[in-house]
């Protein structure tokens, strides 16, 4: 059994969005979203470098990797910490291409991002340890995102 469990995966699938960390060479941090974030096996993640070149550079010096996804409604989520391999021709990319291309992206990929998870945390909000449910927060969160869509002041 991989290091993913099914909603591991459920969550990683459904949101797309994952913030990446990475160490640039100076040893600055650099965090930066990543829309293509998705589940490769049961131990890997990955995205698509459309426009990431900071990023990809990055992890070609350093390839140690932090993947946080989160569900904005009911602020759950994880943490994935391990390893990146850049792919820019071969299998993994070709591969990695080819289920963008069923998901239906349109835009040229430079390189396809394996990530092995050697680690993976939960997160989730401090709104929990006072009591709240999840569908209390999801609530809450819906009337926020339903206002600011809205305009309502």
């Amino acid at each position: 059994m991989g290091i993913l469990t099914d909603d591991m995966k459920r969550v990683v699938r459904e949101q797309r969005l994952g913030f990446i960390a990475t160490v640039c060479p100076d040893g600055t941090p650099n965090l930066s979203p990543k829309g293509t974030t998705t589940v490769w096996d049961d131990d890997h993640l990955m995205f698509a470098d459309i426009r990431s070149p900071e990023t990809v550079l990055n992890l070609e010096h350093n390839a140690a990797v932090e993947v946080n996804v989160v569900d904005p409604l009911v602020r759950k989520g994880y943490r994935f910490k391990g390893h990146a391999e850049v792919h820019r021709t071969g299998e993994i990319f070709d591969r990695g291409c080819q289920l963008y291309r069923e998901m239906g992206a349109a835009s040229e990929i430079r390189a396809i991002v394996l990530i092995r998870v050697e680690r993976a945390l939960p997160l989730f909000s401090p709104a929990y340890d006072r009591g709240e449910t999840e569908s209390q927060i999801r609530e809450r969160w819906r009337r926020y995102w339903r206002k600011l869509w809205d305009g309502e002041e």
